[in-house]
Order: C-alpha cells, then sequence, then structure tokens
C-alpha cells in the first residue's frame, strides 16, 4: 500500500523523537561507564541500561557515539589515570590497577600509546606554578604564558550542568553530544564550551559547579532542545591562552593565568565563570597535540 501525506508526516515526527530517545539510553550508558570504571562492564550490562539488544547494542553505539564501547571505556580510565598520576596520591600500581590493567608494564604501555609519554614521567613533571613576580628587565614565568586580549561576541549554548571535580566533566560532555546529536546541532562552526562557576582552592571538590556545552543558533527555542539546557554567555572582552596537551594539566594555565599574568596586566577580572573553548576532538587527538582555549573574562 502506498504511503499517504498523513504517513510521511507522522514518520517526520517520529523520527526526532526516536533520535531523542536514542541519545537518552546512549546518556544512560554513558553515567553507568563513569560511575563503575572499577567494575567489569560488559556489553549486556550496558545494553540492559539502555534497554536495547545485546546483539545491536555494540553497532548502535558506535553509530551514535563515533567510537566503540571498549574505546570509551578505556579513554574513562586512562583520562582519570592521569588524575590520579597528577594528585600523586596512588602509588602506580595501584593507578595501573584502577586503569584495569594487569600489570605496570601493560598500563605503561597504553598510557604512553595516549599520552604520549609514560606514566612514571608524565607523574613527575614539574606542575607548580612559580609565584614569584618577575624582576625588573625580566619575564620570568610570563612568557611561557602567551596572553591576548580579544572583544568576543556573545554566544547560545546548550548543555548540561555538572557537580563535581571539574576533571569529571566529560561524562557531562559525553551526555551533551548524545543529545545534541539528535537535535541535529552537529554542524559546521558549532565550538564546545565548558563553563566553570567556583575556584577548585576554596571550594569542595564535590561541590564545584560547571557546565557542558555546545554552540547553537541565537535564536535556538530551549523547549525544542530539552533535556539541554539554555544557558547565555555575555560577549566582552576577555584574556586568552591557548593550553597545549592533556585536560588533566589545566588548572596550571589558569594558575598562572591568574597569579602572574592578572596581576601585571592592569586588567580586572569580570565577575564570570572561568571559560574554557576546545579547540580539537579528544576522541580523536593525541593527548600531547589537545588545545584548549582558557578564557578569563575582563572588565571594561
Amino acid at each position: 500500500m502506498p504511503k499517504t501525506e498523513t504517513d510521511e508526516e507522522t514518520e517526520r515526527e517520529l523520527k526526532p523523537a526516536t533520535a531523542r530517545d536514542y541519545a537518552r539510553r546512549i546518556a544512560r550508558v554513558v553515567d553507568h561507564i563513569a560511575a563503575h570504571l572499577d567494575d567489569p562492564l560488559d556489553i549486556a550490562t550496558l545494553a540492559e541500561t539502555a534497554c536495547f539488544s545485546p546483539f545491536h547494542f555494540h553497532r548502535i553505539y558506535r553509530t551514535q557515539t563515533g567510537e566503540t564501547v571498549a574505546h570509551t571505556v578505556r579513554r574513562y580510565r586512562l583520562h582519570r589515570a592521569a588524575a590520579d598520576l597528577v594528585a600523586g596520591r596512588l602509588p602506580l600500581a595501584r593507578v595501573a590497577r584502577r586503569a584495569g590493567y594487569g600489570s605496570a608494564e601493560a598500563f605503561s604501555r597504553a598510557f604512553a600509546g595516549h599520552y604520549g609519554m609514560a606514566p612514571a614521567a608524565f607523574r613527575d613533571m614539574p606542575r607548580d606554578p612559580v609565584l614569584e613576580f618577575p624582576k625588573r628587565g625580566e619575564s620570568a614565568m610570563t612568557e611561557k604564558l602567551d596572553v591576548t586580549i580579544e572583544t568576543r561576541d556573545g554566544l547560545r549554548l546548550a548543555g548540561l550542568p555538572h557537580q563535581g571535580p571539574y576533571i569529571e566533566i566529560g561524562r557531562a560532555f559525553e551526555k551533551t553530544f548524545a543529545h545534541a546529536g539528535a537535535a541535529g546541532l552537529f554542524r559546521p562552526g558549532m565550538r564546545m564550551i565548558g563553563l566553570y562557576y567556583d575556584d577548585p582552592k576554596s571550594v569542595a571538590e564535590r561541590e564545584l559547579r560547571s557546565f557542558a556545552s555546545v554552540t547553537v543558533p541565537a535564536g535556538a527555542d530551549p523547549a525544542a532542545l530539552a533535556p539541554l539546557e539554555v544557558r547565555d554567555l555575555p560577549g566582552g572582552r576577555y584574556a586568552i591562552a591557548i593550553h597545549k596537551g592533556p585536560y588533566a594539566d589545566l588548572h596550571l594555565t589558569w594558575d598562572r593565568l591568574f597569579s602572574a599574568w592578572l596581576p601585571q596586566s592592569g586588567e580586572e577580572a569580570e565577575d564570570r565563570p572561568a571559560v574554557e573553548e576546545y579547540l580539537n576532538n579528544p576522541r580523536d587527538t593525541p593527548q600531547a597535540d589537545l588545545r584548549t582555549a582558557v578564557c578569563l573574562a575582563l572588565k571594561g
């Protein structure tokens, strides 16, 4: 029987609804993976979490996210391992076990393949920013931080809030991407933006507030983007530094911006969230090649 015009209209209405439902189900899987990194994450359990057939789940997940389940789990565990190494509280063997590796040697090979250096070298990298101000005629650590001041237009953002350690915001970004794909937001010029509302040195980690988002057209209807929240990022003057390398070290660039550049700049920070714009994709970019624009709103 040929399709009627009403049938075609119904199909057009169902397709976006189905896409949004898939996004919600993939978001549940992302939550489950992030919350159970220390547990076996078998396909049957993840498929049940998403209410998908185990037979087809792997293919659905890959086509919806752009990577396999195994890739996601490995990436999450190595990212947590990098945070463990930066914190320096756990021995290397324990970090390796938490990352799912039976030996330090296997972990070291996997970590080096992802981060470009052995875990011991990554842990031992000097990370304490020099807080002394430069003497007359010297630039000290500011010469390592290339800061530009730009006037930027405002942006409309759609995303999901995250509460907890900033290093774990990737979980919110994964869910944001799932819903953004279902809403048809992946288009040329879309940007990935993180907003950070609290000082991690003065607010308990579990209470830190952030927002994982992508840009949307200025006239986008918030109701059509649910469950994504829509927030507006004001335009204005921003001090911008480009952080090169793993996200686990982003706090170093922020520390240098606040401790060395800002006091000498003659500028005053505006009372707005800290902004990070992620300039390439962590799923397919070597960690050493990641680029992040660290953006501090300025008065005036």
